[in-house]
């Protein structure tokens, strides 16, 4: 990995219309003790870390438009979880593998830099493919796209649009990582794990839909609290529950 950062055209038209555009909003119209779009459309909060003894929260942005679009990722930075400022886009869809977004993902610290890892999404011919892929930094700011990417495809059995939103963790000397996917119309959580961050093998499906769960599992995660275990998710196709959480016990081994 190369540290020179060599920013995409998309990027910096990104950067330069929100920078532009963002002049034109009253202050007044913005909330004070809040992370909010400066401009477009935003959803989905991303890579909610530590890095440089600053909490860093990302999201899912469309700059140009009040409506969902080709998805980037804007980018906050906060001392206290109150005052939160604003730093350039960090992310546009400027790759052949994300070139129709950058969707949902996570963010740790490693060697150093600031990963992120999110899914790449492209839309031809066959319909949608998601991968999941990383991008990295040295000062928390500005990112660059690895270029192995993607480091995870589908696995066999599971549709290629429907295998999304990596969520990241260390344990031990360890990273993993849960996705959410979906198999025979069954929602699912894929659990991975890496020793450097960019080779990710599969470990073991972590749960998975009888059924009763929707067809896709959106926006996993997976924590401990006590000494117990729990996965979050947002199931699609289970009517009126929009996330749902389930405690249980879990070994790495």
């Amino acid at each position: 990995m190369e540290n020179k950062i060599k920013m995409s055209s998309s990027l910096q038209k990104a950067r330069e219309y929100e920078k532009n555009e963002t002049v034109k909003i009253p202050i007044e119209q913005k909330p004070s003790f809040h992370a909010c779009s400066p401009v477009g459309w935003i959803n989905d909060p991303n890579g909610f870390s530590i890095f440089q003894d600053e909490v860093h929260l990302m999201c899912q942005y469309h700059p140009y438009t009040t409506q969902w679009g080709p998805m980037h990722w804007a980018h906050y930075k906060s001392k206290d979880f109150i005052k939160w400022e604003l730093l350039p886009v960090c992310m546009a869809p400027d790759q052949e593998y994300d070139s129709f977004g950058c969707f949902s993902g996570s963010a740790i610290e490693h060697d150093g830099k600031l990963f992120l890892m999110y899914t790449g999404v492209t839309n031809e011919g066959n319909g949608y493919e998601q991968v999941q892929c990383i991008a990295y930094s040295e000062d928390g700011i500005h990112f660059e796209k690895y270029e192995g990417n993607p480091v995870l495809t589908a696995p066999e059995g599971i549709p290629t649009d429907f295998f999304r939103d990596p969520k990241i963790w260390k344990h031990e000397d360890t990273y993993y990582m849960v996705c959410g996917a979906s198999r025979n119309n069954r929602g699912m959580a894929l659990l991975y794990r890496s020793k450097n961050m960019l080779n990710w093998e599969f470990f073991n499906v972590l749960a998975e839909s009888r059924g009763e769960w929707g067809f896709m599992w959106e926006c996993p995660d997976f924590f401990q609290a006590g000494d117990q275990y729990v996965l979050t998710f947002s199931p699609m196709g289970a009517g009126d529950h929009t996330s749902v959480y389930m405690v249980g016990d879990f070994d790495y081994e």
